[in-house]
């Protein structure tokens, strides 16, 4: 064979033996058998990266939330041995009350016994946990959280984010706005959040929600503000909530709601939870102006007293302000007026539309109730009150907001006879006059005046308006009413196809209603 072909073997051997070394180098650096320093990139966080995110707010406000641990004694009924349990066992521990209700706990507990018959039910304690959140609002150790993680509290344990605990004594309560107060003492200050105004937020603002939800440990979330003014929920008495959609879960509750500055803006209070009892997107918060309020009260006078005007306000819907021939739906009509109350006693009447406080305009029933229970009882506040189209001022010095609210229940209706009603607008509807037999049924006072609605069909106008079953008409466009026939009569006055204004006794309350 020629020179030429050895030389072109020789280069083919070196070029491959060159191959098969790089792959080996190559393949041992992946898989360990190489001597080589794999090369990794590793960057460090930018001071501008680091900018866009919320660390440096949520280290100065985490250590001003605290983690709350409350214990109390509770009476319950114990069933019969070897009784139902279901869903025991499947609540998560640690669970405030208010919550447990999320998860199928409807207030049962420990119904097991000894013994090989049936018992009969009977009182007994048990002790009770739970837990919830907390916020440090000045360096003397005064905390914020909502009153239903601390009610009926026989023990208050408060953690800090450093893990120290302090035991903490209850300086007030509110129940109608769901405040609390508590307090815990050391020998140095405490760190504490710088209170915002709340009457400045608005739907859009970032917020971060921080608590401790289940207790796993402090956490923080976060979202935008959804909705402010948020009312009609039945939460609480008092209701002007923030809505965020900032995850808030079991365990949050009292915890802090901040703007992006880390300024406290909100308590957090609430979930709209579904099946799953966790986060759902929807969470309020008690707007900071208002707890701070309870908070100055609390701690000069250990409670909070309310403005109280003694009157049933409600929104006015487009029909009812058809009907009062107001200008606009802004205002608060007044449905309902207390005997011997401070609306009573400055002459507002039944029908009055209050369309501003104090130079402040009011918008509906709810922002009425929130601008009183914010005012102090002895505060004279001057309503504009629109009556029969004439606009006038009074004068209404308020008092304090009774402890106990008086309410009637309402039973079945008995009867047969029915009067049908020869109106259009009232088409579907069926009343009878008020018999001894009926105003106990209704639980109403014997001197009470009116028909009883007994039948609504329910694709009738009245229906849509929210006419029930049991309602006691008194008025028939301001005309009272008696009895069946002068019903008929106050109707027979007006056109067929009117809309009719009535006054309604419902629950032992007045509400005006359009049909």
């Amino acid at each position: 064979m020629s020179s030429e072909f050895f030389r072109g073997r020789k280069w083919f051997a070196t070029v491959f033996l060159g191959a098969a070394l790089a792959a080996t180098a190559i393949y041992g650096a992946t898989t360990g058998f190489g001597h080589e320093t794999p090369t990794v990139k590793v960057s460090a966080r930018s001071e501008a990266s680091a900018g866009r995110g919320y660390s440096a707010v949520v280290k100065r406000v985490v250590p001003a939330v605290v983690n709350i641990s409350t214990s109390k004694v509770v009476k319950q009924q114990t069933g019969f041995e070897g009784g139902d349990e279901q869903g025991q066992g499947q609540i998560p521990q640690g669970l405030e009350p208010f919550f447990r209700q999320f998860f199928g706990d409807q207030g049962g507990g420990d119904q097991g016994g000894h013994g090989n018959g049936p018992r009969s039910r009977m009182p007994r304690e048990r002790a009770e946990k739970a837990l919830g959140s907390g916020v440090i609002i000045s360096p003397e150790g005064y905390i914020l959280t909502n009153n239903h993680v601390v009610d009926g509290a026989t023990s208050v344990v408060v953690t800090l984010h450093d893990k120290r605990e302090f035991k903490a004594r209850v300086i007030g309560t509110d129940p109608r706005t769901d405040i609390a107060v508590i307090k815990i003492d050391g020998t140095s200050a405490f760190p504490a959040l710088t209170l915002g105004d709340s009457s400045k937020v608005e739907v859009g603002d970032v917020v971060l929600a921080i608590g401790d939800p289940f207790g796993v440990g402090q956490t923080v979330t976060q979202g935008i503000v959804s909705a402010i003014g948020r009312s009609g929920l039945g939460i609480e008495q008092v209701e002007d909530f923030i809505q965020t959609d900032a995850a808030i879960n079991p365990g949050n509750s009292g915890g802090a709601l901040v703007d992006d500055e880390g300024h406290l803006v909100g308590i957090n209070t609430a979930i709209l939870a579904g099946n799953s009892g966790g986060n759902q997107g929807i969470g309020f918060a008690i707007p900071v102006n208002m707890a701070r309020n309870d908070m100055d009260q609390i701690v000069a006078h250990g409670k909070v007293e309310h403005g109280y005007i003694g009157i049933l306000p409600q929104d006015v819907t487009p029909a009812l302000s058809k009907a009062f021939n107001a200008k606009d739906t802004n205002g608060a009509l007044v449905g309902e007026v207390t005997p011997n109350s401070p609306a009573a006693k400055a002459n507002l009447k039944q029908g009055d539309i209050i369309v501003a406080i104090n130079g402040e305009a009011v918008t509906d029933a709810n922002q009425l109730r929130m601008k009183i229970g914010m005012m102090a009882p002895n505060t004279t506040a001057t309503m504009k009150v629109m009556r029969n189209g004439q606009s006038q001022d009074i004068a209404v010095t308020l008092g304090e907001y009774p402890s106990k609210e008086a309410s009637a229940g309402i039973g079945r209706q008995h009867g047969d006879s029915n009067s049908a009603v020869p109106d259009k607008s009232l088409e579907g509807v069926s009343v009878e006059n008020i018999t001894p037999e009926t105003a106990q049924d209704l639980k109403l006072p014997a001197s009470t005046a009116g028909v009883v609605v007994s039948e609504v069909s329910p694709a009738s106008r009245a229906a849509d308006a929210g006419l029930k079953p049991g309602d006691v008409i008194q008025q028939v466009n301001h005309q009272s009413v008696a009895n069946t026939h002068d019903f008929s009569a106050a109707l027979g006055k007006s056109g067929k196809d009117d809309s009719v204004l009535l006054l309604v006794n419902r629950d032992g309350s007045t509400i005006f209603m359009a049909v």
